[in-house]
């Protein structure tokens, strides 16, 4: 039996049965019908959750004349993602705006998540949790650059001569499959290094250097949660760019 998190006992004392269930009928077979949810699982659940009564809040506090410290938080929030997706995506940048947010601040608490309490860990020091959202964005952008372009999508592809189709074409699949990687190892590796050094000091040394190393892993997860957004941001650019 793996060591779980408290969240995740809890989440397995309550739902052990029916995810069981629910995983036999996809005839997939947990290593541990006792404990089917594992740690990472758990704590994307918990940030959804989190993320989740965000909104709530922030939907029932909405107020014109007397706007409180969430409300402002909001703002500033859709005020900066909407100001970076109008100065890389131009025209039409509107409809991005709510996944680019959502995808922002997920990252965010989830890179943040671990350095709160040794109750906690990251999800994204768990290399399937980048790679799921490596791979969402990858299928989000090509989505809208079909819905943009139609078929003639697919000229992205193929370079401006005809002759050369057969080379870009290859060249071009290899290069969109690699945004995946590219994404997928630069947050992994910098979230997993960051929790892995402060583990390591915590060790070595209990008192007061560890604390620096955590305010360098804050600001790194702050930068990389941004930096994924931005690259989002700029494959849904090229993506759409035959729209204007």
């Amino acid at each position: 039996m793996p060591s779980q998190l408290f969240f995740t006992s809890f989440l397995n004392h309550c739902l052990a049965g029916p995810v069981d269930k629910g995983l036999s009928l996809l005839h997939m077979t947990p290593a541990y019908a006792q404990a089917p949810i594992s740690n990472t699982v758990a704590m994307e659940a918990l940030v959804f959750v989190l993320l989740l009564a965000y909104f709530v809040v922030v939907r029932l506090t909405l107020s014109v004349e007397t706007p409180g410290t969430v409300q402002h938080v909001a703002e500033m929030t859709h005020e900066f993602v909407s100001g970076q997706s109008e100065q890389i995506i131009g025209h039409g940048y509107e409809r991005f705006t709510s996944y680019l947010t959502v995808l922002l601040l997920f990252i965010l608490i989830c890179n943040l998540i671990g350095l709160l309490s040794p109750w906690f860990e990251s999800p994204t020091a768990d290399v399937t949790v980048p790679l799921g959202f490596a791979l969402v964005t990858f299928v989000y952008y090509h989505y809208h650059g079909v819905r943009a372009n139609g078929f003639g999508y697919i000229k992205q592809f193929l370079g401006p001569v005809w002759w050369l189709y057969p080379l870009l074409l290859p060249i071009e699949i290899i290069s969109h499959c690699a945004r995946v990687l590219s994404l997928t190892v630069r947050l992994y590796a910098n979230v997993f290094a960051g929790d892995l050094l402060i583990l390591a000091f915590f060790s070595l040394i209990p008192i007061g250097i560890p604390v620096i190393f955590i305010g360098l892993h804050f600001g790194v997860d702050i930068i990389q949660s941004y930096v994924f957004m931005l690259l989002a941001t700029i494959y849904l650019s090229l993506a759409v760019a035959h729209e204007h």
